[in-house]
């Protein structure tokens, strides 16, 4: 077993963003009763998290869902009304996808960001469809699990934002020459800032051996009997000892994401005051896995628990999980809490006065 990771060097910034599932539903309490209302909130919300000194906007992908599932225009339009903050995805399933498109959107949406773009990529998460990526057109190849098949397009996809050749020229058109072509636009920098998520301790030294950052799981699809932060911490040791003995020749970035849910006024109180504190164990797709807990009620004490968290520690970037439907006041308060009151207990500081 590896030994507990330390926690970030002083000198590395600690980073925190905001992760939205971007549900809707037309139900009594929505404050997102469109799809509309949820893109269009979510833009509002990061430029208020902006403000606060937030350091990212993340968005949860999920298709055949009333979530958001088309990422890259609601990325583009964060980065239009914004000029710090990251924006990203915690996760992109790539069986949905066409890798080299996908790179193409990718480049374009890095460019209009000014480099902001933090893309995390993966197999995805259990789903209501079945087949849904075949639905899109996409069938694994014979022979192919479902997971081969998102790790074969990631690496196409990373070859294609390296700036690879991925198609040749046509002798016929260009006087007998050929040559190779790389997707286009090229976003310089790209390369560096995509992310795995990774639900094992095996994946994520995949994802290490070809240079990705890691997305550590709020579902871990493996229990060894010991507590979720300590089996996450784990998995963040690994993958660090796998990048550095592939020789990627630079600090690998990590990121846990934790729900957190700070109760100071009565209506937190009624929404939030009998949230479960445990950690969730149980079968997924016939797998024993191990869920994060929901840190709820005062934000002091939400803020010691989360202090002794070691994947938390151990973590580059936390990203808290914001509950949407409440809509944008709401979660931009709840984002000032623990901006005041809980981040700075795991070692963060805002890199800009908030306003």
């Amino acid at each position: 077993m590896p030994s507990a990771p330390e926690a970030v060097p002083a000198d590395v910034h600690k980073k925190i963003g905001f992760l939205s599932f971007g549900h809707w539903r037309n139900v009594n309490g929505s404050q997102t009763r469109s799809a509309a209302d949820s893109l269009l909130q979510t833009i509002e919300l990061a430029v208020a998290a902006e403000e606060l000194g937030v350091d990212g906007a993340f968005v949860r992908v999920h298709h055949f869902e009333r979530q958001l599932a088309s990422p890259f225009p609601l990325l583009a339009a964060i980065a239009a009304r914004t000029s710090r903050i990251e924006m990203g995805t915690g996760v992109i399933d790539m069986r949905y996808e066409n890798p080299l498109y996908m790179a193409e959107e990718a480049a374009a949406t890095d460019l209009i960001s000014s480099g902001r773009l933090q893309l995390g990529v993966s197999r995805g998460s259990p789903e209501t469809a079945l087949r849904g990526a075949e639905a899109f057109g996409y069938v694994p190849a014979e022979g192919e699990t479902a997971a081969d098949d998102a790790r074969s397009k990631t690496e196409i996809f990373l070859s294609a934002i390296g700036g690879t050749p991925v198609a040749r020229t046509d002798p016929a058109r260009t006087g007998g020459v050929s040559g190779g072509l790389a997707i286009q636009p090229q976003a310089p920098g790209l390369r560096e800032r995509i992310w795995w998520g990774a639900g094992t301790r095996a994946t994520a030294t995949w994802a290490a051996t070809l240079g990705m950052n890691l997305q550590s799981s709020t579902l871990l699809s493996e229990d060894t009997g010991v507590p979720f932060d300590r089996l996450q911490a784990e998995q963040i040791e690994l993958y660090r000892q796998a990048f550095e003995e592939a020789g990627h020749g630079r600090e690998p970035k990590v990121s846990v994401s934790r729900s957190v849910l700070p109760v100071t006024e009565e209506i937190d109180r009624i929404y939030f005051g009998r949230e479960d504190d445990q950690d969730q164990v149980g079968l997924l797709e016939g797998v024993r896995s191990r869920f994060g807990r929901t840190y709820s009620g005062d934000p002091d004490r939400i803020a010691e628990e989360l202090a002794a968290d070691e994947a938390v520690q151990a973590a580059d970037t936390v990203l808290f999980t914001v509950p949407n439907q409440l809509g944008v006041a709401y979660n931009a308060r709840l984002l000032e809490t623990i901006t005041k009151h809980i981040a700075p207990a795991i070692g963060w500081t805002p890199k800009i006065n908030p306003l």
